[in-house]
């Protein structure tokens, strides 16, 4: 066999179903739409979410006030014991060195750090982030860091 003997495998061409042919087809009368309805019917299809003329659920249910999820805020979370772990003294911990170390997975994400560490955090560092928790800034304060930007 050659190397440029190309075909498709096998069961990849099938052969176009005609039906409405006749009864001798075996695909004739109904055409396979079944007996009666409107599904059966030329034209008879209904939209998405039709329910038969019920008053359709997406109508049924009130729409109303303000939602604040297409503005809602999502922030990438780093935890001190990543800090603690990835960091030396004197660096400084923002955006960009999260990224770099792989605390982040976007460059453009909000991120947040929050105090979650098995035992204290013992590193100097500067953190410059979006937000910051309570017991994140004062175990990084405590430790001798300082935390610049917006705090919560």
């Amino acid at each position: 066999m050659s190397d440029y003997t190309l075909h498709a495998p096998q069961g990849a061409h099938k052969k176009k179903r005609i039906v409405g042919r006749g009864s001798s087809s075996g695909r004739g009368t109904t055409a396979g739409r079944g007996n009666k309805g409107q599904q059966s019917r030329s034209g008879g299809k209904v939209y998405v979410g039709f329910e038969g003329g019920q008053m359709p659920l997406y109508r049924r249910i009130a729409r109303r006030g303000f939602s604040n999820y297409y503005f809602k805020k999502e922030y990438a979370i780093v935890n001190l014991k990543d800090i603690e772990e990835r960091y030396s003294d004197g660096e400084i911990v923002d955006n960009v060195t999260l990224l770099a170390k792989g605390l982040v997975r976007k460059t453009g994400s909000l991120v947040k750090v929050l105090g979650n560490i098995d035992g204290d955090f013992t590193k100097k560092v500067t953190v410059s982030v979006d937000k910051v928790s309570a017991s994140a800034k004062e175990k990084i304060e405590k430790a001798g860091g300082t935390v610049t930007g917006s705090g919560e």
